[in-house]
């Protein structure tokens, strides 16, 4: 199968932060599926619109594919272009945020695609409502992980952790926990650590004997929002309003890390919870949760090893692309 995955190479586009996700995680489980992928960069062409339009098309009729994926961030494509490529070839889009973009950017672009793949499983009456068809509930995956499993060698160096950006409701979050004497190591955009690498995160991941995962949705909490009026202009600007399984959410276990988690809806289709998964449901059931488990090492462990297993048989990129690209093989 000859596959042109049309992707950013670098983190929106802008190499002074890193390898995309499109990169790291979709291409290089392309290339273990298939040796035939030639990638299409497109960074170079964010600001050169016109010109994307032109060199996309001749690059891929030089390949000539049978499938053509792209993960669209805004309108870098047009719909001439997007539909003379599905009039020759099979185009597939991973739509990732249909749980607050479909009305503003999913049902005008679907359209425009031979498929279209979907994390958002309320998303399918949505998308019937577009009498589209051709929709594939995916999910996010873990790109890669540990080789293997062994507490035993583990040196843990945080008690608690936390990697992803800075939020008013996440500020709130640590804070609270601050107050009942539990301090959180913070990584990421907005806090005083920073961003964090790949290779950083993972040990971070490893090495942190609970790992949050908070959802970066806008929070109706009251209390939050008392806490910090700059939160309530936060609050009011977002359009995350919805709860969504995140890759975070896989690529923890993976890399032999516990995981304590917000509960979103469907985030049991993936994991058994209190088996492979901890969730908390309010703060106070996450400062109880967060003494639990660092008491109870023997819980805590049980869980890591059941989560990487089940994220190492499963809940890989190279698996949701097999399967991905095997449906659309069948015709759905």
């Amino acid at each position: 199968m000859e596959i042109v995955p049309v992707f950013l190479r670098y983190d929106y586009g802008k190499k002074s932060r890193g390898d995309s996700l499109e990169y790291t995680a979709f291409y290089s489980a392309l290339k273990r599926l298939t040796k035939k992928v030639h990638p299409f960069w497109y960074d170079e062409y964010l600001t050169k619109r016109n010109e994307l339009q032109r060199d996309v098309i001749k690059f891929i009729e030089d390949i000539d594919p049978d499938i053509i994926i792209f993960i669209l961030m805004r309108d870098e494509f047009t719909f001439e272009t997007l539909d003379y490529l599905k009039g020759k070839y099979t185009t597939l889009n991973w739509f990732a945020d249909d749980q607050w973009r479909f009305e503003d950017f999913t049902s005008h672009y679907a359209p425009h695609f031979s498929y279209a793949i979907t994390t958002d499983k309320f998303a399918l009456a949505k998308y019937r409502k577009l009498k589209y068809n051709n929709v594939i509930v995916s999910q996010w995956a873990s790109f890669e992980g540990c080789n293997n499993l062994n507490l035993e060698e583990i040196n843990y160096k945080y008690d608690v952790s936390f990697v992803g950006a800075a939020s008013g409701y996440r500020k709130y979050i640590i804070h609270e926990l601050s107050k009942k004497g539990i301090d959180v190591d913070c990584f990421g955009s907005g806090w005083k650590r920073g961003r964090v690498s790949y290779d950083a995160m993972a040990d971070i991941f490893k090495t942190s004997r609970i790992n949050l995962n908070i959802s970066n949705s806008a929070s109706h909490d009251m209390r939050a929002l008392c806490a910090s009026p700059s939160y309530l202009y936060e609050l009011l600007r977002s359009k995350k309003r919805v709860d969504q399984i995140k890759a975070r959410n896989f690529e923890i276990p993976a890399f032999c890390g516990f995981q304590l988690t917000n509960y979103v809806p469907f985030i049991e289709d993936y994991f058994i919870i209190g088996k492979e998964i901890a969730v908390y449901s309010s703060i106070e059931d996450l400062i109880n949760k967060i003494y639990y488990y660092l008491n109870d090492v023997a819980e805590r462990e049980k869980i890591v090893k059941n989560g990487f297993k089940r994220t190492r048989e499963e809940h890989t990129y190279e698996n949701r692309l097999r399967l991905i690209l095997g449906k659309i093989e069948a015709g759905l």
